[in-house]
């Protein structure tokens, strides 16, 4: 207004200037100047043309002030701050084959696939709806929309919501992958561990599949848009309560039912009823179990028996066994000495086998008490592990809970009647079926074997080893020597089918009588050789260092033939001692040989007798058959 007022006095001031054309005087006379009216700013007249208002029109100008206003205000809310990759509202202005045309104040409608509704779901026109702008303009200048990621955008604002206020939801199982299962919970999905869908192990997880089960969200990641969710927790959280109740009212002795919930190598859990107590291995039954699984199966209903308690460390033991009366009670009275049991072989060992009678009650079969007659060194040459054995009680121990068992006594004893089968001095026909250094075992009859010691396999030579004489297999004349029923052995003699030749043998190897033989040992304290009637003569060394008596033996060879005098003949070494000059040695002024001569020259014998030989001779001739001698066995 101030502008106008101004404009007008510029006009008015330039319309007021009078020049007068025709006024020569003043152009001629001098250099003119312009002169202007002067204005009095004072005076009143100046505001004539200003328009003036009363206080009637100032409040109807704030009226019209508040129409503009709110105008300006209508139209502002007609612009909308729109940006990409948000949730925004939307009205449905059209619909073809392919789109849903959604208007949502920008200058183009947006669009949104029509397959992301659907068939059932498509919006009608003028819907209101809201949508995921992920794009405001693609490189045709269209709007894009989405409606499944403005849905999974809203699911997941319900989904964060539910987890920061520990709510309960709900979700349907639609598959199994490896660790657990996949859930739908509307739009999202989340995993759910195999470890959190139950309380207790799961083996068929299939079993759960396209059910429907309350979740509670344990993680959720922003970032990633993963949600992992558990259905266990809630199933604790129910049964805490129920667990204090029932920690309140156990106590040891108590009966109790439960469920198995877990079962281990060492024993079972059961779940029993918001407690797990330990069923160990031990206390599944009196009897023997080698895996809980024998007895119990997973998820079985079982009634138990609490047999210790920790209140402070919550655990509970439990047992099975328990509930019935431990089998040895009545031990002696159903299994007397005597009677004849059945069983199943549970253990063995290299000293015995082990069968149970029945559950709890086990009994001994020691390798002895297996047969009467055979040698049996291990019960595995007779038996396996779960076969079934009838044996006989031999005796019953209640305070060591031990039952000794006799397969043996289940048959005559052939024993018994031993003494009268085989009498001593008759001959019998057997089988060699064993040959050791100490002798040879040969079968008698099934089951019978009899021991031919090695001093009884010859009469005239000296056995180092029963093979040396006798083979495996062989059938053999032998002489029943002794039978001990006590000891269970027959002792049997092979030289003792002939005659003892030694009478003979001594009658001809009269002392003095000078022999030869061949050379068929040579040992450090004397030679040993062949004589006739196949008997063996030793030719000791004199007193004289070992190395002389090396320096004397590298003279002689084996097969060699060595001639010496008789001085001993000795049946029971069954040996001949002889002498002979050269290996005598010397020590006095007077030979050995002259000795030996004196001493046959002065004495009188009787042929075949025993004469008196110098005692280094003597001496000598034991060393060398100790040397000869094979040592006895222990």
């Amino acid at each position: 207004m101030l502008n106008e007022i101004t404009n007008d006095n510029a006009v008015e001031e330039v319309e007021n200037s009078s020049i007068d054309e025709n006024d020569t005087s003043v152009v001629d006379t001098a250099p003119t100047v312009d002169q202007k009216e002067i204005k009095d700013y004072l005076s009143s007249s100046l505001f004539e043309d200003v328009k003036s208002i009363s206080s009637d029109d100032l409040e109807n100008q704030d009226e019209n002030v508040s129409e503009v206003k709110e105008l300006s205000e209508a139209y502002s809310n007609t612009l909308v701050d729109i940006t990409e990759h948000q949730l925004i509202d939307g009205r449905v202005v059209g619909m073809n084959d392919r789109d849903v045309l959604i208007d949502i104040g920008f200058k183009s409608e947006g669009l949104i696939d029509r397959s992301e509704f659907a068939e059932d779901s498509l919006p009608s026109i003028g819907d209101q709806v809201e949508v995921y702008l992920e794009y405001l303009e693609d490189s045709s200048g269209n709007t894009i929309l989405s409606k499944e990621k403005a849905d999974f955008m809203l699911r997941w604002r319900s989904l964060r919501k539910a987890y920061e206020e520990e709510e309960i939801i709900s979700g349907k199982i639609i598959r199994r992958i490896k660790g657990g299962m996949i859930v739908d919970l509307g739009v999202v999905q989340a995993f759910l561990p195999g470890s959190q869908l139950d309380v207790r192990p799961i083996t068929d997880f299939d079993i759960y599949l396209d059910k429907e089960i309350d979740l509670r969200i344990v993680k959720l990641n922003e970032a990633r848009k993963n949600i992992v969710v558990s259905h266990k927790m809630i199933i604790e959280e129910s049964l805490v309560e129920q667990r204090q109740a029932l920690f309140e009212e156990i106590e040891i002795g108590s009966i109790m039912d439960g469920r198995v919930k877990n079962i281990t190598d060492f024993g079972v859990f059961v779940d029993l009823g918001g407690i797990d107590g330990l069923l160990h291995i031990t206390d599944l039954s009196w009897g023997r179990v080698n895996h809980p699984s024998e007895l119990i199966e997973l998820n079985d209903d079982i009634t138990v028996k609490v047999i210790e308690y920790d209140s402070e460390r919550k655990r509970v033991s439990l047992g099975l066994k328990q509930l019935t009366p431990h089998p040895w009670e009545e031990v002696e009275i159903k299994y007397p000495i005597g009677s004849t049991v059945k069983g199943v072989i549970v253990s063995l060992t290299n000293y015995g086998a082990f069968i149970e009678i029945e559950p709890g009650v086990e009994g001994l079969i020691h390798v002895s008490e297996i047969s009467w007659t055979r040698h049996i060194k291990n019960p595995a040459e007779e038996y396996s592990m779960g076969d079934s054995v009838e044996a006989k009680v031999i005796s019953i121990d209640s305070d060591e809970r031990k039952i000794s068992l006799g397969v043996k006594q289940l048959t005559p004893d052939p024993w018994d009647e031993i003494e009268k089968e085989f009498e001593v001095g008759n001959r019998y026909n057997g089988k060699v079926q064993n040959l050791t250094q100490f002798g040879a075992f040969v079968e008698l009859k099934e089951g019978i074997d009899g021991l031919i010691h090695v001093s009884d396999l010859s009469w005239t030579k000296v056995v180092r080893h029963a093979k040396n004489v006798l083979e495996k297999d062989q059938e053999v004349e032998v002489v029943i020597l002794e039978v001990s029923r006590e000891d269970r052995k027959i002792s049997l003699g092979l030289k003792q089918t002939q005659d003892d030749p030694w009478q003979n043998i001594i009658e001809y190897f009269e002392s003095g009588k000078e022999v030869s033989g061949e050379i068929i040992r040579i040992l450090d304290k004397g030679i040993i050789i062949q004589l006739e009637m196949d008997v063996e003569g030793i030719i000791p060394f004199g007193k004289m260092s070992k190395k002389d008596r090396r320096a004397l033996a590298s003279q002689y060879e084996v097969g060699a033939n060595l001639s010496g005098i008789v001085m001993k003949v000795s049946p029971e070494d069954k040996k001949i001692i002889l002498f002979k000059e050269e290996l005598a040695g010397g020590g006095s002024t007077k030979s050995a040989a002259d000795e030996v001569k004196d001493y046959l020259k002065n004495q009188k014998i009787d042929t075949g007798g025993k004469m008196d030989i110098p005692q280094e001779l003597l001496d000598n001739a034991k060393d060398a058959e100790k040397e000869e001698r094979p040592s006895d066995p222990d």
